[in-house]
Parts: structure tokens; sequence; C-alpha cells
């Protein structure tokens, strides 16, 4: 038996808890586009980790929703309500979202430690190895526009995953 916690109809989610449980939690149940908006959620949340969001970061996130047909309504609200992190399954769906995280962090130009630490608990929490993370943000830094190239970002990954 579970208890309903919330429904959201226009995103087609439902929130479920269950009575008396020791377990802490929710489970969401959502359709594709509010996995979408999960992940994107993500972004926000990164982006925001400095309390402010830059012009750029809202670009920036604003392109990537394009991409994910999220509507500029949507982003605006999830901004103001963002959804919790969804996992990812496959290794590739973890690097292509752990890369979009360390190109949001940059793309002000400014790295916070607020950011840095929130986008290492995010690639914690998605399986990357902190050897990982720390070499990808070094090799970041490294470069000129603070972009690592996504083949050097998978050879980062392959070299610590096999």
């Amino acid at each position: 038996m579970f208890y309903l916690l919330g429904l959201n109809v226009k995103s087609k989610c439902i929130i479920l808890t269950k009575p008396r449980s020791n377990q802490s939690g929710f489970f969401y149940f959502c359709d594709m586009n509010n996995r979408n908006q999960a992940l994107l959620s993500d972004l926000i949340k990164l982006a925001k980790a400095d309390d402010k969001l830059m012009e750029s970061e809202y670009d920036f996130i604003l392109r990537i929703a394009e991409r994910m047909e999220i509507e500029r309504a949507d982003v605006d609200l999830l901004i103001q309500q963002p959804l919790p992190s969804v996992t990812l399954e496959s290794e590739i769906e973890r690097i292509v979202h752990f890369h979009k995280l360390v190109l949001i962090m940059n793309v002000d130009w400014e790295m916070h430690e607020k950011e840095e630490e929130l986008l290492r608990n995010f690639g914690l929490k998605m399986g990357v190895r902190q050897a990982a993370i720390d070499r990808i943000l070094f090799r970041t830094q490294q470069q000129e526009n603070r972009i690592i190239p996504a083949e050097e970002l998978i050879q980062i990954f392959q070299t610590y995953y096999n």
C-alpha cells in the first residue's frame, strides 16, 4: 500500500510514499518528458548552487531544454521548483549527463566551491569514481575555453572503468 502525496497532471508525474515505512523517501513515477525535466533540474540546481542564475547559464539551460523538447515556461517552473534527480541506467547516459553538468558549471567562466561540491555529489550519485571526477575537473580547468572535449571525457571514463 502506498499513499499518494502528489499528482502533476500536466507532467504526468505521481509522487508516492509508503505508510509508516522505516525507509525515508518518496517514489516518483513519471513519463519520458518528466524524466528529461528531472535531468534538466540537475543542471538548474548546479547553476543555482552559487545562489544566482547567470544569463549565460539560463541560455545554456534553454538550449538543452529545446533539445529535450521542454518549453521555456516549463523551464521557468523548474527553476522555481526543480524535480529530484533520476537514476540513469546506461553508462553513456551518465557520461553525457555528467558532461552537461561540467559544461553548465563553467558556462559563466566561474567555478564556485558550492558548484564544485554539488558536481562531485552528482557524479558520485551517478557512480562516477572520485578519481575520474578529479581528473575531469583538472583537465577542464586546463582548457582555454573551460570545455573538455567529449572524446577526452570518454577517454577518462574508459581509463577509470576498464
